[in-house]
């Protein structure tokens, strides 16, 4: 949420404990240090999503002209994003490939506006080692990957940049996911995969705490899958990794209500709450307003289930 970021001078790790005598974070809260800003993900933040696309599922072609992008980008830095999550390929079933030329036509021109004119980190979400680096360049504090450093080469390319990196579950790829997505127990299938592409980034020299991890909500996963995902999502918090989660608009959510992708607010607000409670520190997410307001609610909680119930009260005082 706005505020959540700030600029920090060469931090020692990318994800770290903040120290006691912080005046802005109480002791032991996670710090996640992207490029020139620190993250608190003591309480869960707002990733707002910037499609560069003419075909994703929910925004695709919206945001495709370079000023419509940065127009975008700074309304949802007003609305209290906290990070911005630029992509140039849609991972929706069913899409096409995007070749690297293309990808990098869209995003990288896009990143290095964002990262000289707003006051948060901007996130690449790419799996092609090219743009990786071509983005890092431009300004990108931060690697979303839904293959999760499959691609070859990807895992050599985060591992030289030394940004922090989101490791997300897919079964499967974009074109095929949704055919015919099967798992005995989906959380431990899961968790299986992501404790696996922890080790193998840890083993070419990535730390631990450069690192996120993402369930995968909606990818090669059905109905039943996500909600079990949902549901038991706190049993993730085993890897010992923080969870960014996307579940913004997604077809699990009109399944469930029937709504066209543009009538999904509120279930996508009631699915980021849940997430959050179930341990989500960071919710990828279109509608940026009004998830922050609805976290607000779940950072008061979790402070009073802390034990900080005087921060409560002096941070939104004692309104009945």
């Amino acid at each position: 949420m706005a505020g959540a970021t700030a600029p920090a001078a060469a931090p020692r790790s990318a994800l770290e404990s903040a120290p006691e005598s912080s005046p802005k974070s109480p002791p032991n809260r996670l710090i996640l240090a992207c490029g020139d800003h620190r993250l608190d993900l003591g309480t869960p933040l707002v990733m707002g999503v910037l499609n560069i696309t003419p075909d994703s599922f929910s925004d695709g072609g919206d945001f495709f002209a370079p000023d419509a992008a940065l127009r975008r980008a700074e309304q949802m830095v007003a609305d209290g994003a906290d990070i911005i999550d630029v992509g140039g390929e849609s991972t929706r079933p069913g899409a096409a490939a995007v070749d690297v030329a293309d990808e990098l036509g869209r995003v990288v021109p896009v990143i290095e506006v964002l990262a000289r004119r707003l006051p948060v980190p901007i996130s690449v979400d790419t799996s092609k080692p090219e743009v990786m680096r071509a983005a890092a360049d431009a300004g990108a504090a931060l690697i979303n990957d839904v293959r999760a450093l499959r691609v070859p080469g990807a895992l050599a390319a985060a591992a030289a940049l030394d940004l922090p990196v989101c490791l997300m579950h897919m079964q499967g790829d974009p074109r095929t996911m949704q055919t015919d997505p099967a798992y005995a127990d989906v959380v431990a299938e899961v968790r299986g995969f992501l404790a696996e592409r922890i080790a193998a980034c840890v083993g070419v020299g990535l730390t631990r705490e450069r690192l996120l991890v993402d369930p995968g909500f909606g990818f090669g996963k059905r109905l039943a899958h996500n909600l079990g995902l949902l549901a038991r999502l706190a049993e993730l918090k085993a890897l010992g990794q923080p969870l960014l989660v996307g579940l913004s608009r997604k077809s699990m959510l009109g399944a469930l209500t029937g709504r066209p992708v543009d009538e999904r607010l509120a279930a996508g607000l009631a699915a980021a709450v849940i997430a959050a409670r179930g341990g989500a520190r960071i919710l990828r997410v279109h509608d940026v307003a009004a998830t922050v307001d609805a976290l607000k609610v779940v950072a008061a909680v979790e402070a009073v289930e802390s034990g900080a119930a005087a921060a409560v009260s002096v941070a939104w005082g004692d309104s009945h």
